[in-house]
């Protein structure tokens, strides 16, 4: 009987292992000069509007051709064969990519890999992001009554659930195994704006989207773990500074991991400057005094204290 229930657990263990693999990747592309562009994936336009930073979500396949088209013709479009959403091992991740312009002609840029952490199921971006579903278009509704209209903007996604049922005979006892990850489900946000016109007739639609770190969770010990072990590995600290950004760019971090990450810089004006830029991706801004600590100079504990006061 014992060797019956350890191959029971043994099964259990495998197959819930499998239920967390996540099957789809995320993409992220930024722009480090401030480029609008139009993201094309397989052939498909991922944004309406051009973007500064857009992440592209729910991407169940490991490579895609990817086409970046600018907002500003005079930059040369950008062609991407392959572009990765996995790791060597074939693991779906949250890849990010960056455009950068050339220094020596001003009509070229490039699309170079930038970082790579596991796949966060319910990960919520930041405000700065602009976020689309592959495959899942958002749904515009637009009623108008007189010179009132009013547009619901609805996004749906369909968060990894997963259910795994396995049938075990052994030495001729059944066993019935069943998991269902609580995780699963569909998230829905909707968000109504009604705006007075004078007029009769609409001609453009405005999506608006509510989004931050209030209220958010911040990045798991795990996540935040690969993310240290990436800013760590930057040797210069310029780049270190970047990279720490970036992982900020598209996470929410409680004040302990932020004082993790800005002790991770020699120099005080790094450091002050990633406090700052931290400060919008922090789920729990009222602790943000804590950062004082990280400073041996008054004066920068004084301009820490008057960004925040001024973000207020």
């Amino acid at each position: 009987m014992k060797i019956k229930f350890t191959l029971l657990f043994t099964l259990v263990t495998i197959a819930y292992s499998f239920a967390q693999m996540g099957s789809v990747g995320h993409l992220t592309i930024f722009s480090d000069s401030g480029d609008k562009f139009f993201l094309i994936l397989n052939g498909e336009q991922q944004n309406d509007v051009a973007q500064t930073n857009l992440r592209v979500e729910d991407l169940n396949q490991p490579y895609y051709n990817a086409k970046i088209v600018f907002e500003d013709k005079t930059i040369n479009e950008i062609s991407k064969n392959n572009l990765m959403i996995t790791d060597v091992d074939g693991v779906y991740s949250d890849v990010t990519y960056r455009i950068k312009r050339d220094k020596n002609v001003k009509s070229k840029a490039k699309l170079n890999y930038f970082s790579a952490i596991p796949v966060e199921p319910g990960f919520v971006p930041p405000s700065n992001v602009h976020v689309v579903h592959y495959g899942q278009p958002r749904q515009v509704v637009v009623q108008q009554v007189g010179g009132v209209s009013q547009t619901t903007t609805t996004t749906t996604r369909q968060s990894d659930g997963v259910n795994v049922g396995i049938g075990v005979n052994a030495g001729g006892v059944n066993m019935g195994i069943s998991i269902n990850d609580s995780m699963g489900g569909n998230v829905t946000q909707t968000t109504t704006t009604t705006t007075t016109h004078s007029g009769t007739n609409i001609g453009q639609v405005e999506e608006v989207e509510v989004r931050g770190c209030g209220r958010r969770s911040c990045m798991t010990p795990g996540n935040f773990n690969a993310a240290m072990a990436t800013i760590e590995q930057q040797s210069v600290e310029d780049t270190r500074l970047k990279t720490a950004k970036q992982v900020i760019t598209a996470n929410c971090l409680n004040v302990d991991q932020i004082i993790q990450i800005a002790n991770t810089f020699s120099f005080e004006d790094n450091k002050l400057n990633f406090a700052k830029y931290a400060y919008d991706y922090c789920t729990e801004p009222r602790n943000y005094f804590k950062l004082n600590g990280i400073f041996s100079f008054s004066s920068n504990v004084d301009e820490l204290s008057d960004y925040v006061q001024s973000k207020q």
